[in-house]
């Protein structure tokens, strides 16, 4: 499905370029009022990973993994049940953030641009909230001839270095062309690390096949997380007559007749079938999956997710 932008670029954040200290503080304050202020209580991390701990056994239930099944238990009592496991608290958080040239694009609020950067200061204070150490590896696009740029971020704890990790990640040059997904997420494979949380920030574009299996690879050792921007254009087609469309990453152009609903609901269908695609390769990849939009309140779908992940832990759930 091609990935069309409109000629005319919407009201809009400034540039990565443009983007005062200031500016990234006032996002950085707005992220901790509203997460500290809706997510309450003991220290909960992203997601309700098992732990290496061994704690109590509980009766199983769908959805648990049945890697924790615990066996002598399960026998003595004839009734499945799984071991509970105390979360570490010292983990990492590993991020692989995709700024390709299609992340250059919105019609919302916002850029697709903006919710992933503001979805890695989101990451960022949970991350460091616990204590815990972040790092990052950011991808863009390649031109034909030239490979993608890669910038790594060493995994450091703290607030100033988690400020400055998302200074970096904000300041990224966008390139035009197109990314190679499935090696930015391959580089949180190498060199190996130990468990932890992966978190990948993508509009996921790219066909599922270049990704996938270095998902289903990353989820093998750590906890993971894809967090997919969308805006709502790339998924349905307003009625505005000849409406001209430029593909950011590779600079074609063409005009559309918006008039004609028979082409609206074709390419409703194909967005349909192309965002059940990127959910059904996270799903076998053991991934969890977060949908940020760029028309919608970004930071209530983050707190209603962790406070689902948080549900999710206290029922003995992974999922």
């Amino acid at each position: 499905m091609a990935r069309a932008a409109p000629v005319t670029p919407p009201t809009r954040l400034p540039a990565a370029g443009e983007r005062s200290g200031a500016a990234l503080a006032r996002l950085q304050l707005m992220v901790t009022r509203k997460l500290d202020g809706l997510l309450q209580g003991d220290y909960a991390g992203l997601l309700p990973g098992p732990g290496s701990e061994a704690g109590e056994s509980r009766e199983y239930r769908p959805g648990d993994d049945v890697r924790r099944m615990d066996w002598p238990v399960t026998a003595r009592t004839t009734m499945p049940h799984v071991r509970r496991t105390v979360a570490d608290r010292e983990l990492e958080t590993w991020l692989a953030v995709d700024l390709s040239a299609s992340l250059d694009f919105g019609t919302g609020r916002w850029l697709k641009r903006d919710v992933a950067v503001a979805a890695v200061a989101a990451l960022a204070h949970l991350t460091v909230r616990g204590g815990n150490r972040i790092g990052a590896v950011v991808g863009t696009g390649a031109t034909t001839g030239e490979p993608g740029t890669l910038l790594r971020l060493p995994a450091r704890g703290g607030r100033k270095e988690a400020q400055g990790l998302l200074r970096a990640v904000a300041g990224t040059e966008i390139r035009p062309g197109r990314s190679d997904l499935g090696a930015l997420v391959d580089a949180l494979n190498r060199p190996p690390r130990r468990r932890g949380v992966a978190v990948v920030i993508s509009d996921f574009l790219s066909p599922p096949a270049q990704w996938g299996r270095p998902l289903r690879k990353l989820r093998v050792r750590h906890d993971v997380l894809a967090v997919e921007v969308v805006d709502p254009r790339e998924l349905e087609l307003p009625d505005v007559g000849v409406l001209p469309v430029v593909d950011p990453e590779t600079g074609e152009l063409h005009e559309v007749q918006t008039a004609d609903p028979g082409l609206r609901r074709r390419y409703a269908e194909a967005a349909a079938a192309q965002r059940g695609a990127i959910a059904a390769e996270m799903r076998a990849a053991g991934a969890a999956h977060l949908r940020l939009r760029t028309d919608r309140d970004w930071l209530l779908d983050m707190v209603r997710f962790v406070a689902a992940q948080r549900h999710a832990r206290t029922r003995g759930t992974t999922r």
